[in-house]
């Protein structure tokens, strides 16, 4: 597998090749600069923090990172554990959300690339280089998959099973129609064999994502209204829609390891904040489709007939089961009964994410949509270096 990446890299763009090439400069040349600036974000997480940086300190090529560490007003002594690393430091007095966490390690860096990564995301040692390697000419932005990985259990296995931190896939450009996005997701449920290789995309895991520097500031950054879920959305919906024809390739080789916790409560909170952005991401873009799952209104019209008709009542218990055929099929093939509560928890799932959805449409009910919006661009913060304190304090927007 390591000389087929190796191929594939050869295959790439001559950007890609001169970027990788930059880190054999001679110790009497002028001082390196690096290839990949990486962002990871951080509230509380200061475990997460050390082993990710840990991580960084492993990569095939270390020597041509620049790392940017940015606290999102953490109370744990997160920002302690980037100085003992040796990491640019970037600190929030207070917490101000995901996507503007991002922009500040994003204006703190200078490398012609920038990734990101979450503080719970472990990156391989040849994460950074087969990013990099992926730059093909014509290439706006890389990402790589988000393997799940928790202690054993049947939460750890399920997500095994069912992982949502997957890219969406290039065909949900086809069409907006939402009869096309209902196929879809009746294919995706019976058809699960998903997409493998180098390929094209439409979004993707904000855990795990780069991009050129120019196309985000052209981009203007990330939007600070989102503070956690689909900021990655919105980011690849204004590149795409500013320019068509940039591409954003997901590259398999450039793999991270998510360390969560194995929780149905931390699952299904997850999945009611992706409803909430995923509503915020449809005020601001009035022509994308929403995402509402329509299993769970069926399933709750079946439990509210049953009063009237009680014989609905199992047609409803089993429903989960015919909706979700990839918990049948589980427990058949791995002979593992318990995989057939993969279902329910789907369907808690679709329901938490509809919750948030119409949460999210009522709380982002006056946001401007992006067509009246006069100016893309979001002005970068302002960092003000302290040199008495390793720690740069940003100002709060006035």
């Amino acid at each position: 597998m390591a000389g087929r990446r190796r191929e594939d890299g050869e295959q790439g763009g001559s950007h890609a090749r001169q970027i990788v090439g930059m880190a054999s400069a001679g110790a009497d040349g002028p001082p390196p600069v690096a290839d990949l600036a990486v962002v990871i974000c951080s509230l509380n997480g200061a475990a997460g923090v050390d082993r990710c940086l840990r991580a960084l300190a492993r990569q095939t090529i270390r020597s041509r990172l620049e790392i940017v560490l940015v606290d999102d007003g953490s109370t744990d002594g997160t920002s302690d554990v980037g100085h003992r690393h040796g990491v640019r430091v970037i600190r929030h007095p207070v917490n101000q959300g995901l996507a503007a966490a991002r922009n500040s390690g994003f204006t703190a860096s200078s490398a012609p690339l920038v990734a990101f990564l979450d503080d719970d995301c472990e990156p391989e040692p040849n994460w950074a280089q087969e990013l990099i390697l992926a730059y093909e000419d014509g290439v706006t932005g890389v990402g790589g998959p988000v393997l799940p990985a928790a202690p054993a259990g049947f939460m750890s296995g399920f997500l095994n099973r069912n992982n949502p931190l997957t890219p969406l896939e290039a065909d949900l450009a086809k069409s907006e129609k939402i009869a096309y996005r209902f196929y879809l997701y009746l294919k995706r449920q019976w058809m699960p064999a998903e997409a493998s290789g180098r390929r094209d995309v439409y979004a993707f895991v904000g855990a795990n994502m780069s991009f050129r520097r120019q196309a985000l500031i052209d981009a203007g950054r990330f939007d600070e209204r989102f503070r956690f879920g689909c900021e990655e959305g919105d980011l690849c919906l204004t590149l795409t829609s500013a320019q068509p024809s940039c591409r954003l390739v997901f590259t398999p080789s450039a793999r991270v390891v998510h360390h969560f916790e194995p929780t149905l409560r931390d699952t299904l909170r997850r999945s009611r904040a992706y409803g909430r952005g995923s509503a915020q991401l449809c005020r601001k873009w009035p022509g994308v489709r929403p995402t509402f799952f329509p299993w769970p209104i069926l399933v709750t019209v079946l439990l509210l007939s049953s009063l009237l008709f009680p014989l609905l009542a199992v047609v409803a218990a089993a429903a989960p089961l015919a909706l979700y055929p990839r918990s049948p099929r589980a427990a058949a093939s791995g002979r593992s009964p318990r995989c057939l509560a993969d279902a329910y928890v789907r369907l808690a799932q679709e329901a938490c994410e509809d919750i948030g959805f119409l949460q999210g449409l009522w709380r982002f009910r006056h946001l401007v949509p992006q067509s009246a919006v006069m100016a893309p661009a979001i002005a970068a913060p302002q960092l003000e270096q302290v040199p008495s304190w390793p720690v740069a304090e940003l100002e709060e927007a006035t």
